[in-house]
């Protein structure tokens, strides 16, 4: 049976920054329910504490962090790298642990976005990119899905199965 890395606001976890959770969503329940589920805060398990400022990535780009290009910036302007980047290779760690092969991370997070992130200017402005994590992991070859693409996610977790 496939394994899936979740983050853990999406199981309803109280984890975000500001203290909140998203979720549960009834697919994430049945992947729970059939012990398909390691669930991860990557933030957390950097050693952020929750609550947090919120933190961005100027530009928005993880993979220039994981490069040591960009830092992880508060909205204090204190420098949370470290955490993050300690933080994503825990998720690895569990990846290779599990052989996990999907992913369900939270959208626009600066740890776990998989499409889009905020540019960090703390304006609520978008731009094309991926957090930390997720980008850690798509280097690593899991497919990431956000909690917009549930759909998706669920037919790659029927591919996978398939064979």
């Amino acid at each position: 049976m496939q394994k899936i890395l979740v983050s853990r606001c999406l199981l309803g976890h109280p984890v975000r920054y500001d203290g909140g959770a998203h979720g549960p969503f009834g697919l994430l329940e049945r992947w729970q329910a059939e012990g398909r589920v390691v669930a991860l805060c990557p933030e957390v398990a950097g050693g952020l504490p929750t609550p947090r400022p919120p933190a961005e990535i100027p530009g928005g780009q993880g993979g220039q962090v994981l490069d040591g290009l960009l830092p992880v910036r508060s909205v204090d302007g204190e420098d949370f790298t470290a955490a993050f980047l300690a933080g994503a290779q825990q998720a690895l760690a569990l990846v290779e642990r599990h052989q996990i092969r999907l992913a369900l991370l939270k959208a626009r997070s600066p740890s776990c976005g998989n499409r889009e992130n905020y540019d960090g200017s703390f304006s609520g402005r978008r731009v094309a990119g991926e957090g930390v994590t997720a980008a850690l992991l798509r280097r690593a070859g899991v497919q990431i899905f956000s909690e917009e693409e549930l759909a998706e996610a669920e037919a790659a977790l029927r591919r996978l199965e398939a064979g």
